[in-house]
């Protein structure tokens, strides 16, 4: 029988006590380990369409873009407001979801972001004038920032330890995917002034799919055991994980990390100095993230090559290209990152990304149209900035944020670090195109080149190795003050031995 920890709360100990009288009432259930393998793999993936939904308007905006501009004969201020509306939606989203998902629960505010989707997305479609087309772009924010910020804590939550890297990533797999899709209707719709209007509105359609598949999901147990709901908190963690020793362990960590985190759970707790180290690597990704430029190439592309001399449709298929490219290294970065480690693959792979785009930038040196030579080697550093920039920081940044915070503060520090990817993408969309302007297309791209080295130094100083290291082993280094060695040490030991 397991033992019930010294909990000096008497709710929490109520809870501890309901909880174990639960896992009683499901002894006799044999072994489902392989069932709830596949039943976790399938409750991640649905959740992942969130990630969709980011990456396809993300995509979009890229293609849809130059049309809308047609349309609305847009100065360059007005094409990175258009942008950037999105990204200003999204900070907000990010901040209010965690309230929200911590009062009603994980996966009606997942349902609510959809919800907000489907409507933005016809919003935009169907919008008469510039200002609406702003202003529905805000809502599609609104809606995005919020499955960054719920859908990694949700599938963090549901996962094993052994499984989390992959689970949480699966995430920014999804994105890519949604951007590959983004690029393909772009590409295969442009043509008429008008076409940004279906290309907006099938948005529509991953978020229909999200909220259908969550009504056949679970809520998060762990959010279930705060809110005294036991009985199905239990019921859901045994459908998980499949044996009812591995949920009686399970419960008793849970619960016992709850005990000892009764007192002092406040805002406030994120502004301790304990809990630093983890908002400086986590805070310090998610912007590095967005800075190092990814959507620098994501939103400009086609208007930046089609500005120096290529077609329309020749800087759509590009974007294609970086979709097909962001896609394999995402899902190569999947499949590596609990073997090879988060913390290695961003040092290995960052170099390469500034090298990428310093090459890139070099080849704008010349004002010569873009042919032979020249035209393959833009178009491999640029593929080359994609690879190593996305299967590094792209692949880490909801990961990195979704563990390394203690679990009773996750959520709220999970909605600061999506706030602060929107923050510094919002930055991006309102200065690309200015930048192009006053640095010229080379200096702009060398610029972002040397944001990803100081990215690789900050890695190098602030961000240690979590692949491997349980929750609790995190957040003990955490509170012993040994953040940045102690967890990678345990890493270096387990692989070792």
């Amino acid at each position: 029988m397991s033992t019930i920890p010294d909990i000096q709360d008497t709710s929490r100990y109520h809870t501890h006590k309901r909880a174990l009288s639960a896992l009683a009432t499901i002894v006799h259930r044999g072994d489902q380990t392989l069932s709830a393998r596949r039943y976790v793999s399938i409750a991640a993936a649905v959740a992942a369409v969130g990630g969709l939904l980011f990456g396809y308007d993300t995509g979009i905006i890229a293609s849809a873009l130059i049309f809308v501009t047609q349309t609305f004969s847009l100065s360059t201020a007005g094409q990175e407001w258009v942008a950037a509306a999105l990204n200003i939606g999204a900070v907000f989203g990010a901040l209010i979801s965690g309230p929200i998902s911590d009062r009603w629960g994980r996966r009606p505010a997942i349902m609510g972001a959809a919800g907000i989707f489907i409507a933005a997305s016809l919003g935009c479609g169907l919008a008469p004038d510039v200002s609406t087309l702003i202003a529905a772009r805000l809502w599609l924010g609104v809606a995005i920032g919020a499955t960054t910020q719920i859908v990694p804590v949700y599938v963090a939550e549901l996962a094993p330890a052994s499984r989390r890297g992959g689970l949480v990533s699966l995430f920014q797999l999804v994105f890519s995917l949604g951007l590959l899709l983004a690029f393909f209707v772009g590409y295969e719709l442009s043509g008429g002034a008008e076409s940004w209007r279906a290309m907006f509105m099938l948005g529509a359609i991953p978020a229909i799919l999200l909220a259908l598949g969550m009504l056949f999901l679970p809520e998060s147990p762990r959010w279930l055991l705060h809110h005294e709901r036991e009985q199905h908190a239990v019921s859901i963690l045994y459908r998980l994980r499949g044996h009812k020793d591995i949920v009686r362990q399970e419960l008793d960590d849970v619960l016992t990390v709850d005990a000892g985190q009764a007192a002092g759970t406040g805002g406030s707790i994120l502004r301790q100095r304990w809990i630093r180290p983890a908002l400086i690597a986590a805070l310090g990704v998610a912007a590095f993230s967005q800075l190092s430029g990814p959507n620098v190439i994501v939103y400009y592309a086609p208007i930046i090559l089609s500005q120096v001399g290529l077609g329309h449709s020749a800087a759509l298929l590009t974007s294609v290209s970086v979709g097909v490219t962001s896609t394999i290294t995402t899902a190569m970065g999947i499949a590596l990152i609990d073997r090879v480690g988060r913390r290695r693959m961003m040092l290995c792979m960052l170099p390469v990304a500034a090298l990428s785009l310093f090459v890139l930038g070099a080849v704008f040196l010349s004002s010569a149209p873009l042919v032979g030579v020249r035209l393959v080697l833009m178009v491999v550093s640029l593929l080359g900035y994609i690879f190593f920039n996305f299967g590094s920081l792209s692949v880490a940044v909801w990961l990195i944020a979704a563990e390394v915070f203690p679990l009773f503060v996750r959520s709220k520090a999970m909605g600061m670090a999506s706030a602060t990817v929107w923050l510094s993408d919002t930055l991006v969309s309102l200065v690309t195109l200015s930048l192009v302007q006053a640095l010229g297309t080379t200096g702009t791209f060398w610029l972002f080149g040397f944001i990803n080295v100081a990215a690789f130094a900050f890695v190098w100083k602030y961000v240690p190795e979590t692949a491997g290291t349980t929750l609790e082993e995190i957040e003990t280094a955490l509170r012993s003050g040994t953040f940045y060695t102690h967890v990678g040490n345990q890493v270096a030991t387990r692989r070792k031995s």
